[in-house]
């Protein structure tokens, strides 16, 4: 049973607002940098090694059994303050908060502990408070993500594997959306970088927040870029 939630996560039915996002491709591409299948294969590779050195350690940190709602409020502002380009931050916030929001929903088992997730968000616009806890959550997609992976009883590496799965999948729809490749060469390019996701996994897995690091900065600067754009498709 564990393993249907695992696939219903990272199902594109699922409507968490991932396709509304494009990594900062779409900047990419207006800049010129971004023009054909190769590129967007460098570019898709250069967003998974990223998410795995800035993102992976938030996840795994998150999706522990052991994690309390305080520490996941804890994981949370880390993160908050890791991600210094405002579009990142808006995009990662806007995922988070609608996954929290299917999340009661679709998984009855964890209503409860969802529910505590959702009130921790909403503390946050309120009064500050003294403790952590108190002062509430943002309630950023990697923690999400991770937490809702150990509240359903999924392990921590298959939420990380999870994790970088929807980094690719995501770039390579939105590179179909801008017309830089078809769907078929998208589907080809996702294959090809099984194995290299895979690697990236094993490089990156299973690492604390205090190791999480910016390896992209161009990319970076792209997406924070992504609102000065004159036309634009994606949401970031």
């Amino acid at each position: 049973m564990q393993e249907w939630s695992t696939w219903q996560l990272i199902d594109s039915i699922l409507p968490t607002g991932g396709f509304a996002h494009s990594y900062g491709l779409e900047a990419a591409t207006q800049a010129g940098l971004v023009y054909d299948a190769s590129t967007v294969s460098t570019f898709a590779v250069t967003t998974l090694e990223n998410a795995g050195a800035l993102l992976l350690p938030f996840v795994c940190s998150a999706s522990k059994q052991t994690t309390t709602t305080e520490d996941w409020i804890l994981l949370d502002s880390e993160l908050h303050a890791v991600l210094t380009n405002h579009v990142a931050r808006a995009a990662s916030l806007s995922q988070g908060k609608a996954l929290i929001r299917l999340a009661s929903s679709v998984f009855p088992e964890i209503t409860d502990e969802v529910k505590s997730m959702r009130a921790c968000i909403q503390e946050k616009n309120k009064k500050k408070k003294t403790t952590a806890a108190a002062r509430g959550a943002h309630g950023h997609h990697a923690i999400v993500f991770g937490r809702l992976f150990g509240l359903l009883g999924l392990d921590s590496l298959t939420a990380q594997r999870a994790f970088l799965f929807l980094s690719l999948r995501d770039v390579l729809s939105a590179a179909t959306r801008l017309n830089l490749v078809g769907p078929m060469e998208a589907a080809l390019l996702q294959h090809r970088h099984a194995s290299l996701a895979e690697a990236v996994l094993v490089k990156y897995a299973n690492r604390g927040v205090e190791d999480a690091y910016q390896t992209a900065p161009l990319l970076d600067t792209l997406q924070g870029a992504h609102n000065l754009l004159f036309s634009r498709l994606f949401c970031s």
